[in-house]
């Protein structure tokens, strides 16, 4: 057996041989002998089953075995040959070539190994920046909106016209060509003006109507109302205003604070002010890192550190963008790839440049979070399904089985991992 091994980069290599019919022979002796110890044939005693006729009956699996057996060999060898772990390879070799001919088989490996990344003073990466700061007006307008949010309704003493902020109380049925449709009505249905909770321009249509008056609105359902019967279709309601309310005025004291923090006893305006002014002051710093600090952080990491990265998960990513892509052609336009072969190499080509970024971004915050000790274990990702859910009402357990089902587990907890990183250098860089 003859066999040449060459690393092309840092983290790709290729093994190529030669493996001779002696070798396949040597291999199929070896793993017949073996099968004989245990083999039960008829007319033969439980190892003693003689060779000939276990290769007579497993010919094709014995080959098949030899071959495998001769390719773990060669993988083997070359890697050793070339000083490389196998705790260090990334995936499963990739058997690029494999003639066989009567007398011998001509294969070659491709191996990938995990990158080195010198990562450098990757804190530099990030700018410094000051922590957000809240005003004192912008924590009253907080409080204020927290106070009318707990202010009680109750009916207006005058008959005056509807305005927006207002809860109307309402009678009405809808009408589709004359007729009236199931699910257009009700009655004392309360609706707050402004809040766009009805089909556009219905509230609006109301603003102006007194208590007890009657009138029709129109209005035209959107194209992609669920409603298949009723989407893109004008419609009439007629509608009767049988009661406006109004939230009362709620002041400011330190009941109020009471009430906002139930476990301080001896919570003052004070108090709430600056628990408000501690929790805007972290939503602040959320959305900043979410939405400008991380993002540029990481593309700073993606473009500055350069390392070699491994062909096939680069080309794992292409593939998951190219399904994704496929999902939202045509069967026209997938045939016509399919049947085209220069032009599905270029569509994949425009998704080459992305794929590389992601892949090395992963292996960047890879490395960041092993030279930090930072992980995420799986019951801290379940606890954070289960969070969402509870927000959201839905079931966290349900939630949870229906991502790992999904196997979306491990990339939550990559996303989870790069925030911790992420956030890690940040809060360095905060004045």
């Amino acid at each position: 057996m003859e066999i040449k091994s060459n690393k092309i980069d840092d983290a790709n290599a290729i093994i190529e041989a030669v493996i001779y019919k002696e070798v396949i022979d040597s291999h199929i002796d070896k793993i017949a002998k073996e099968y004989a110890k245990s083999a039960n044939v008829q007319g033969f005693r439980k190892g003693k089953v003689p060779v000939a006729v276990i290769k007579k009956q497993h010919g094709d699996k014995l080959v098949q075995d030899a071959e495998t057996e001769a390719l773990r060999e060669v993988l083997s060898k070359g890697l050793e040959q070339m000083e490389i772990s196998n705790e260090s390879l990334v995936g499963e070799p990739n058997i690029s070539k494999f003639d066989k001919s009567d007398d011998k088989i001509e294969v070659a490996v491709k191996v990938a190994m995990r990158p080195k990344i010198d990562l450098g003073d990757y804190a530099s990466y990030a700018k410094e920046f000051t922590k957000p700061k809240i005003k004192a007006t912008e924590v009253t307008a907080r409080i204020k909106e927290l106070a009318e949010s707990q202010a009680p309704l109750a009916d207006i003493k005058r008959n005056r016209k509807l305005k927006e902020g207002d809860t109307a109380v309402l009678d009405f049925e809808g009408f589709l060509d004359g007729k009236n449709f199931e699910g257009g009505a009700a009655s004392n249905f309360e609706l707050v003006i402004g809040s766009n909770q009805f089909i556009d321009g219905f509230e609006d249509q109301l603003i102006g109507i007194k208590r007890d008056e009657e009138t029709e609105v129109n209005v035209t359902f959107p194209e992609d109302y669920q409603g298949k019967e009723l989407a893109g279709k004008d419609v009439m309601f007629k509608v009767k205003v049988v009661g406006i309310k109004e939230k009362q005025k709620v002041e400011i004291d330190d009941e109020l604070a009471k009430k906002f923090l139930p476990d301080n006893k001896e919570a003052t305006v004070d108090t709430l002010k600056e628990k408000i002014k501690e929790q805007m002051e972290n939503e602040a710093m959320t959305k900043l890192y979410a939405e400008e600090l991380k993002p540029a952080l990481l593309e700073s990491l993606v473009s500055s550190i350069n390392f070699d990265l491994p062909e096939f998960v680069v080309e794992q990513e292409i593939d998951l963008a190219l399904n994704k892509k496929a999902q939202s052609m045509s069967e026209d336009e997938i045939k016509d790839l399919r049947e085209d072969e220069k032009k599905l190499t270029e569509l994949r080509d425009t998704f080459r440049e992305g794929a590389t970024e992601s892949v090395k971004a992963t292996f960047i915050i890879d490395a960041l979070a092993n030279k930090m000790a930072l992980k995420v274990d799986e019951q801290e990702v379940m606890q954070t399904i289960y969070l969402e859910a509870m927000h959201t009402g839905q079931d966290p357990q349900k939630t949870y089985e229906q991502y790992k089902n999904a196997g979306y587990i491990p990339a939550i907890q990559m996303s989870m991992i790069e925030d911790k990183v992420l956030s890690r250098i940040l809060d360095s860089k905060m004045k």
